[in-house]
This record gives C-alpha cells, structure tokens and sequence, in this order.
C-alpha cells in the first residue's frame, strides 16, 4: 500500500485551475471561452486541451482574424478585362513558337533549374472516398492512380530532357518534386509512395510537407471548440502553400538546388501536363515572375473562376464566378468575338523561386485570408461559422508581371472532383477525355483502333512513358490495329 501511494504522488499533478500564463494569453486575444468548461474535463482531457492552446500560435492567428475581419466585405477596385497583350492564345501560336519553347524549356529542365509542386492536401471525400485525391484510380484500362499517372509523366520529361542534351547523363537528371499534404492526407500520401516504390522516381526526388491549419471561429471571432477540449480546426487552403514553403524551409533547399522555376498544380486532373516543357519556355523567354495556363471560357453562367485585371493597369488576378454580375459575364469583345471574361483558372501555374519568397513573405505580412462561411462540427452541434482559407491564385496580385497561356481543355484539363453520377467532373468524364485525346494521339501517329462499343464512350490509353503529348508515337503505333479499351505502353 505505501508503494500504490509513493507511485501516486510520484505523477504529475493534474492543474485544478488553467494554467495562469496561458488564461492570461487567451484573454488577451478575446479567446478565454476555450477554457470554458475546464470544471467538467477529466485530468487526461484538461491535458489535451492545454496542448492543442500551446501548440497554436495565438499573435499570430489573432493578427489574421483581425485583418481576414477587417477586409471581409470591403469593397475591391474595379476589374477590367485581361489586356489581349497579356495572353498567348492557340491559334496566335506558330509551330516556330512551340519548337522554340519545347527546347528551351527542356534545356532549362536539364540544367535542373525547374522543380514541380503539388497541392494535394484533399481528401476524396466527394469521390465517395477517403483516401487522398491522388490514390484515386479514375478506371482506366491501366488502373493507374493520378499519383501515378503524375509521377510517369515527370519520368517521361526527365527521359526528354537528357535525349535533347545527349550527353549520356540521363541517370543524374531530377526533376524534383515538392507534394504538399494535409493533416488528414500525409501518412496515407507517403504510405502510397512508399508501396508502390515512388513509381520509378528515386525517393529522394520526392520531398512531403504539410499545409498548416487554422482555427474555425465563429462570426464574432472567437475560436469555435470542437469538443470540450479542442479547437474546431481546418486546413488554412491550398494557399497554404506559400506559408508552408516558408516555415518547413522548403524555398531554401529550392535554392540550394538550383531551382529557378516552380511548376505548381492541383493533384485532380487526370490530364496535367507536370513539367510541360512548352510552358516552361513560354515563361522564360515572357521574362515574368507568373504565369498561367488557362482554358477559355465554355459559356458565360461557366462556374469557373476567371483571370481579371484589378483596377486601372493594375495587376492580374483571378475572381470567382460568383462575383461576376451576369452582364460582365456575358459581355463580348468585338474584336476578338470571345467572352470579355472569358480566361478560366485551372491551377496549373508557374512562378519563379526568388517571387515565391516575396510572396510568402507578403501574404504573412498582409495577413488576410479568406472568410468561407460553412457549417462546422462543435460542442453545440453543428454550428455556423468561418474557415479561414488563401487560395494558391493569392499570389498573382503580388506578382509585378503575369501571362497566361491559353491550353485548350480536351488536351489538358479533366477535372476529377465528384462521385460517378454526378453531372460534372467525375471520375467517369475524365477517363473519357484521357481515352479520347489518346485515341487521337494513335491515329495521328499512323496506327488504327477498333472497339466493340461505339467509339465515344471508350478509347486507348498511352502510357506517359511511351509519351508525354503525343510525340515519338510512329514506331509503337504506324500499321498496327489496337481493340479500345487498352493500354498502350512499349
């Protein structure tokens, strides 16, 4: 019996009241409610409660709640139509400009100055699952996940580039890959890797970090509680980004590689061309500091945000659907005879190293975050309140000079977001457009497809090993006959 009690006064004692210094804290930022019921929380629970407090940085999160508050609703300078000067469209471009960029952006590649960054912090919660976006396998004949389909596509660029040096390096030639995850994605992310042997990328070309995440408060600012010992919280937006570069150290290890470029994209599209060399040229020789890929508009009532200029000559940026009246939505350039707003973002961007410093450290400075009103999970039910959200198309009102480079959609654009049955975007529509643009691929290059079901509801799949966008296809394909659907690999 006195062993049980000198083992008993040997354990921490569990604090009767909150800790004095950090009570002192909350009170100065208005947030003292989230030791509101402290009375009713076991030992164990008041210790989880005083390390999810300690573990947030409080003048920091004030400062962005603050300044998020203060902005909401403000009204922003008028927007104007992207200057034509601004865009390369399809159709301006020559086969001179195309070779041009493809050779200077594999020349850039080799000299290992580009690195490519995924935002893939989202789980797959309206594809019915919940594993993270890219373990998704949209049903191709491959059965290959978006993280694979990614990752061949960067194997494919690496063979290009040392073939366009030839030089015999191919083995050292990297591209390497920054993905940004989330709380709730990163152990399944690098699980993924892990078991399917990084896809043919050496590990240590593939660098994980997470996105940050930020407390949800409700409309008066003040932290929302999950439960009785835990903050509501949610991940700070695909924005988050810039901010994660910049504490986990990443734009310095950019650097210290030699990296020049960032190509950055979202991990749900089936079709992104990682690392396009023609974009990377494209961005070179305009000598800007961002650029965009963007597709045109497909009619006005589109729900797609769009490229804009803010203000009188001022700089690029990009506005939601939703905050376009339907007359400026429907409006007609005369002389092109295209939308006046008619330049959708997709997420596919490129910026330089030395601008994504400028802004990480701007956005933190700046500190406003988006307000996304939305129904969160708490100690009263299911509540009201606001994620506090950047988005990645932040940065372009940073940015002193931006183009945008047109791409058109059934190349490059198939976006992968809801459940099979839905409308739009599915897993379903996506296969589609990558068997369509493939089958294309194959008859340009000489070889013949035949198919039990009518053509437009299947097609064959190329695999980004054999091809990145179409080339080199003529000795796989020319005289031979393919059933649809297949894969079409070497």
């Amino acid at each position: 019996m006195r062993e049980l009690m000198a083992d008993a006064s040997s354990l921490p004692q569990q604090p009767q009241t909150p800790p004095q210094a950090l009570l002192e804290r909350l009170k100065d930022f208005g947030q003292e409610d989230a030791f509101a019921l402290w009375d009713e929380l076991s030992p164990e629970e008041r210790l989880i409660l005083v390390n999810d407090i300690e573990s947030l940085d409080l003048s920091r999160i004030d400062r962005v709640i603050r300044c998020s508050f203060r902005s909401h609703g403000l009204p922003a300078a008028a927007i104007e139509p992207v200057p034509e000067s601004c865009v390369s469209t399809v159709e301006e471009r020559t086969l001179g400009d195309r070779e041009r960029w493809w050779k200077m952006g594999l020349k850039a590649i080799s000299d290992g100055k580009l690195a490519v960054l995924l935002l893939s912090g989202g789980q797959g919660t309206r594809l019915g699952s919940s594993d993270p976006k890219g373990c998704f396998n949209i049903g191709l004949p491959s059965g290959k996940s978006l993280f694979q389909l990614q990752a061949e596509r960067i194997l494919c660029v690496q063979s290009l580039a040392a073939e366009a040096i030839n030089d015999g390096s191919s083995g050292s030639m990297q591209i390497h890959w920054y993905i940004m995850t989330s709380p709730f994605t990163d152990e399944a992310t690098r699980k993924f890797f892990e078991s399917h042997k990084f896809f043919g990328l050496e590990p240590d070309q593939v660098t994980f970090f997470q996105q940050g995440t930020i407390p949800c408060v409700s409309k008066d600012g003040r932290f929302i509680m999950e439960t009785p010992y835990k903050v509501a919280k949610a991940p700070d937006g695909n924005g988050g980004v810039y901010t994660a570069l910049k504490s986990s150290k990443l734009l310095e290890d950019m650097s210290m590689r030699g990296i020049k470029y960032v190509d950055c994209y979202g991990v749900d599209n089936a079709l992104v061309r990682v690392a396009d060399p023609t974009f990377v040229g494209y961005f070179i020789d305009k000598g800007v500091v961002a650029a965009a890929k963007v597709v045109r508009k497909a009619y006005p009532q589109e729900k797609v945000g769009v490229f804009v200029r803010r203000g009188k000559g001022g700089p690029l940026t990009v506005v939601e659907y939703s905050e376009l009246d339907p007359t400026m939505a429907s409006a007609i350039n005369q002389g092109t005879g295209r939308l006046r707003y008619c330049w959708s973002n997709v997420c596919l961007h490129m910026f330089t190293l030395d601008f994504l410093n400028q802004v990480a450290n701007g956005l933190e400075k700046d500190s406003i975050y988006h307000l996304a009103e939305k129904i969160i999970p708490s100690i009263h039910g299911h509540t009201m309140g606001f994620k506090l959200e950047q988005f990645i198309f932040d940065a372009f009102p940073y940015a002193p000079s931006t183009a945008l480079f047109e791409v058109l959609r059934e190349e490059e654009f198939a976006p992968v977001k809801n459940i099979n049955g839905s409308t739009f975007d599915t897993p379903e529509s996506a296969k589609l457009l990558v068997l369509r643009l493939h089958s294309r691929w194959v008859v340009a290059a000489g070889g013949f497809l035949t198919h039990s079901v009518p053509l437009y509801a299947t097609g064959v799949e190329v695999s980004p090993l054999c091809s990145y966008a179409g080339e080199n296809l003529e000795a796989i394909c020319r005289g031979r006959t393919f059933h649809a659907p297949c894969e079409i690999t070497f």
